[in-house]
């Protein structure tokens, strides 16, 4: 592990557009006199020789002057800055890349679960309000000196927790200001392959106890659970999130019941691999639905429902994921089943990519064979002929759909090679259409006052009617003399198709 960090560290271990964007920070900071300090993860990371995804930068004075310095001296167009007041701090943006900078500062909690209240702060109070130990680490940079590697101050023992790698909290009420830091140990824990230690989970144990989580909005928890699923961008096995929490009490503490499956480890760790590496060019899609699907799939439908609501997942988001659950395995049957790669197609065509994506990861090895060649061909491929060729044929409605479908279940499956065999197969489909109509048109008319009789039926009706008819008037008269004559409604010829009626 290195002793120390120099600024062309950073900027060599940031993306390229973000390690410019540093420097251009760097520079302005440096001609102005302000001292730039390379904090929490950043300089985490930089000592246990990671790659940089974001830099962190905390100044002594006012992020927003510094801020609207750089993109002063950029030129208009070039770079932004977005403020949050409220915390003192500023984005610098360039493009896709960007800088937070923010004033030392000093937080407090009203009560469990709250945003923090801020105050401008020294840098040991700023220190101390982190979430760990390893994240409380700060070192100076030196732009006149960009080579210089500069000692790395800690003043709580972050250190020795990253030698060790170890997670350490820095007070014991730490959950309780902050129930959502139990899912950046998590994250942190699977990201580094690090450790709660024993005194953290203790505490942990304690925040769950008094219910801190109860504090906490359904809004703050999705998004704690989109970061866990970000994570796999970084090659984090999403499953062992929350494994973690499943192993700590947090997910029964957040909803009772709530559990991750055993059963539901292979399938995350797949749906992590296609993250980080997609399989197939899929369109824009959103892996933490994709991930929440697989996870409640086998729970029950209510407790699937509560959770949904717990994240503040709802609306058709929600309905899709609880449809899920239902319907997840009867899919991986039909495709297992599925005769051709048309029905292949017929299957997933109208899905959305969430729901793809998840039943990849649940299929087995043969129907994860046919997802694939799915997503990254036939998805792709256009049938020989549209809406539009079909509706000059004299086709309408459900009929257009149902033979574009089968059009291109054909073309799919190479039964038809082109545009002239689609036309001839939707004629013929045209042609019974049309024949059928004329059937039927011709089986009905139009009935008095305007109402529409089915003939065919009347002449069943009338069938019917006639076999229950009375039989001879012998047999339906025997206690009668034989002097008496049957009266007509008797008489086996007399009408009765209009009582039936």
């Amino acid at each position: 592990m290195r002793s120390g960090v120099a600024l062309d560290d950073v900027i060599t271990a940031a993306p390229e557009a973000t390690g410019a964007l540093l420097a251009q920070i760097a520079r302005v900071a440096s001609a102005r006199g302000i001292e730039l300090h390379l904090v929490g993860g950043p300089v985490r990371d930089l000592l246990l020789d990671r790659p940089l995804s974001d830099v962190d930068l905390m100044v002594a004075g006012e992020a927003g002057e510094l801020a609207a310095a750089v993109v002063a001296e950029a030129g208009e167009g070039e770079l932004e800055f977005v403020a949050h007041d409220r915390f003192g701090t500023v984005r610098v943006e360039s493009g896709g890349a960007h800088i937070d900078l923010a004033r030392l500062r000093h937080e407090t909690y009203a009560h469990p679960g709250a945003l923090p209240d801020v105050e401008p702060g020294s840098l040991e109070q700023d220190m101390l309000r982190r979430d760990f130990s390893v994240n409380a680490l700060v070192c100076t940079l030196d732009p006149e000196h960009p080579a210089k590697r500069r000692p790395v101050t800690d003043l709580v023992g972050g250190l020795a927790d990253l030698a060790r790698g170890r997670l350490r909290i820095l007070h014991p009420r730490s959950f309780h200001d902050d129930p959502t830091r139990a899912w950046r140990a998590a994250r942190f824990a699977a990201r580094l392959d690090f450790s709660l230690d024993r005194g953290s989970r203790g505490a942990l144990r304690d925040a769950l106890r008094d219910g801190a989580l109860g504090a906490v909005s359904g809004e703050r928890f999705r998004r704690e659970l989109q970061l866990a699923f970000d994570e796999a961008a970084r090659g984090t096995h999403a499953g062992r999130i929350l494994r973690s929490l499943s192993d700590w009490h947090v997910l029964p503490a957040l909803e009772p019941g709530l559990v991750l499956g055993k059963d539901r480890m292979l399938p995350l760790r797949r749906l992590s691999r296609t993250i980080a590496e997609p399989d197939w060019p899929a369109p824009r899609w959103r892996p933490w639905l994709a991930g929440l699907a697989i996870w409640l799939a086998p729970l029950p439908a209510a407790l699937r429902r509560r959770t949904l609501e717990r994240f503040s997942v709802r609306g058709e988001q929600a309905k899709r994921i609880v449809q899920f659950g239902r319907d997840a395995e009867r899919t991986l049957r039909t495709l297992a089943r599925a005769r051709g790669r048309g029905a292949v197609d017929a299957t997933l065509v109208d899905l959305p990519e969430e729901t793809v994506q998840a039943l990849y990861a649940l299929a087995d090895a043969a129907v994860r064979r046919r997802i694939l060649r799915w997503g990254a061909e036939d998805r792709r491929r256009r049938g020989p002929v549209g809406g539009s060729d079909l509706t000059e044929l004299g086709l309408s409605g459900p009929e257009v759909g149902r033979t574009l479908a089968r059009i291109r279940a054909g073309f799919l499956d190479g039964e038809i090679a082109n545009r002239e065999e689609a036309l001839a197969l939707a004629v013929e489909i045209a042609r019974r259409s049309t024949r059928r109509s004329r059937s039927t048109g011709k089986r009905r008319k139009v009935a008095r006052g305007g109402a529409i009789a089915d003939t065919s039926v009347q002449r069943r009706r009338s069938k019917r009617s006639k076999k229950k008819a009375a039989p001879p008037a012998l047999s339906r008269t025997s206690s009668r003399s034989s002097s008496e004559s049957p009266s007509a409604a008797d008489s086996p010829q007399a009408p009765r198709t209009d009582r039936t009626r």
